[in-house]
């Protein structure tokens, strides 16, 4: 009980330490919101930490994770919300509608938690075809059945021609945590081993080709797809040495780590050669001059394992559909914290920082 006690008294100090940087560190220059506040990068970071986190301040949302954790009777529930404005509607592997269902999905499953109702806000432009309106509904109503959700309620606006983009889908997701240890990035520890589930950029880089019609022969398709029953496989199997899950979506698993890495207060280095990307994505990413691990995942996750746990995981990843190309790409070490570092294919290292602006814009 007092070991317990020492560990909830070192996490409630991170938390309070990073609320107190806050007020230093991230601030806005900006007159204006541009595009880049919504890239998941360092943009993103900054207006959050520097206009939402200091005016809704409060013990749970300090705590900056992908769904908030809450305590009802005794019931420890996760919650969360998410907003959805993808360009192109309708790409190779998905669309809106299922990302959105996936999406939350995913925000839940990195919390611990089994995923049971979702809530669906659409917000319509006059005009909008009533056909693709149908394409998308379908779709989610699809990808809720699949994962085992219910969409339980939900709202309609519709604005005037041209004061929107078509659709804007909003998500909020309610579930039971699994989890019977505490998750998140607070709870990461030097020597954890870092944990991909397989290749990065598939999303991102579907969406670019589909919105830009680029004379580039690929295949490559979004990866989206709900993450919760490979989180519950290691969570049954693993269990209390699984420290933290994050779905590297906006900013990729570079921002994640990032993130990552400021919370628990250390830093992690990575093995580029380990870091899988399909051959389609690093053709594309190479033509364009984009970096891959900057770029969005709908179905890949991060998991953060106790050293002697890495091989157990790694095995249970491999064995879901969802993580055969699951591989082991870094370690969380002491110092220099808040850092993220890449041990790089032509030998030497470099720092792997957040996406400062997003290439692609509206992916998610």
């Amino acid at each position: 009980m007092e070991l317990q006690s020492s560990q909830s008294d070192e996490v409630l100090a991170k938390i309070e330490r990073s609320r107190q940087a806050r007020r230093h560190k991230f601030y806005l220059r900006d007159e204006h919101v541009t595009l880049s506040h919504g890239s998941g990068g360092k943009a993103t970071h900054n207006l959050i930490e520097g206009i939402f986190a200091p005016a809704f301040a409060n013990v749970v949302l300090d705590r900056m994770e992908d769904a908030a954790q809450l305590t009802l009777g005794g019931l420890r529930l996760a919650f969360t919300t998410d907003s959805y404005v993808v360009n192109p509607l309708f790409f190779a592997g998905g669309d809106i509608g299922q990302l959105a269902v996936h999406g939350t999905i995913n925000d839940l499953a990195m919390a611990g938690a089994d995923p049971l109702y979702l809530s669906v806000g659409m917000i319509l432009e006059e005009g909008f075809p009533m056909e693709s309106l149908r394409r998308i509904v379908t779709s989610m109503a699809q990808a809720a059945r699949d994962a085992g959700v219910l969409i339980v309620t939900g709202d309609t606006k519709v604005v005037q021609r041209g004061k929107a983009d078509g659709i804007f889908i909003n998500t909020a997701g309610v579930g039971t945590v699994r989890a019977a240890a505490e998750l998140g990035q607070t709870q990461v520890r030097t020597g954890d081993r870092v944990l991909l589930s397989g290749a990065v950029g598939d999303h991102g880089v579907a969406i670019m080709l589909a919105r830009e019609e680029l004379d580039i022969e690929t295949d490559v398709q979004s990866d989206s797809a709900p993450l919760h029953t490979l989180v519950a496989s290691l969570l049954d199997n693993v269990g209390g040495a699984i420290h933290c899950f994050r779905d590297p979506t906006r900013g990729g698993i570079a921002t994640a780590l990032n993130e990552i890495a400021l919370s628990a207060e250390l830093s992690i280095a990575l093995d580029e050669q380990a870091i899988p990307v399909h051959a389609g994505v690093r053709g594309a990413c190479e033509i364009l001059g984009l970096d891959p691990l900057t770029i969005a995942n709908e179905g890949k996750l991060l998991a953060i394992v106790a050293p002697e746990a890495e091989q157990q995981a790694l095995k249970v990843m491999r064995a879901h559909p969802l993580g055969k190309e699951a591989m082991v790409i870094g370690t969380v070490q002491a110092e220099p914290a808040g850092m993220v570092f890449l041990r790089t294919d032509i030998g030497g290292t470099r720092v792997l920082d957040m996406l400062v602006g997003d290439p692609l814009p509206r992916i998610c």
